[in-house]
């Protein structure tokens, strides 16, 4: 089972990045959110998942496999 991040942990470990840089990311689809209760929560494999991604979001990634 996958470690859940908190924001700020999520951000340290995607090497220091600011927790608004997270959210926006959150919010465009970039990284994916768990919720616990009322907290949002990011599992260590979406983590991974952006990382080996580098970065680009599920959103962009299909509509450059439109356009080709």
């Amino acid at each position: 089972m996958d470690e859940l991040l908190s924001v700020d942990e999520a951000a340290r470990r995607l090497g220091g990045l600011s927790k608004y840089t997270i959210h926006a990311w959150l919010s465009s689809g970039k990284l994916r959110r768990t919720k616990v209760g009322s907290r949002t929560m990011i599992r260590e494999s979406e983590l991974q998942r952006v990382i080996e991604d580098g970065g680009k979001s599920p959103v962009a990634r299909s509509n450059m496999t439109e356009v080709a």
